[in-house]
């Protein structure tokens, strides 16, 4: 039996994976955790403290997917090597989950 290969555009897991980065830096860096996680507690400036820190442990994630994104391109393109790229691609979309997963969970976990 044939086996049938569907071939997909490198362009819709990197167009994916720039969207899943940018979500995260604006929950990180534009004050959107904040306003999420945040807003209407007694103590704003304890709980952004604390949301700091998650937010330090979801940056290593990120920094994993982005390093994977990037390794997808230099290393999948440059060999012309399809599986390679998609692994990584694979592999740095897993990694944006993870960092907005803790991100989130431990926005949650905040404002208990």
């Amino acid at each position: 039996m044939a086996r049938v290969r569907l071939g997909i555009s490198p362009i819709i897991p990197t167009v994916a994976s720039f969207l899943l980065a940018a979500l995260w830096g604006l929950s990180v860096f534009a004050g959107w955790g904040l306003q999420a996680f945040c807003s209407g507690t007694e103590l704003a400036a304890d709980c952004s403290r604390r949301l700091a820190g998650v937010s330090a442990v979801s940056g290593l994630f990120a920094v994993a997917a982005a390093g994977c994104t990037l390794a997808a391109w230099l290393a999948g393109a440059a060999r012309r090597d399809p599986r390679l790229f998609g692994r990584l691609m694979g592999a740095g979309a897993a990694a944006w989950i993870a960092a907005e997963g803790v991100l989130f969970l431990g926005g949650l976990l905040l404002r208990t």
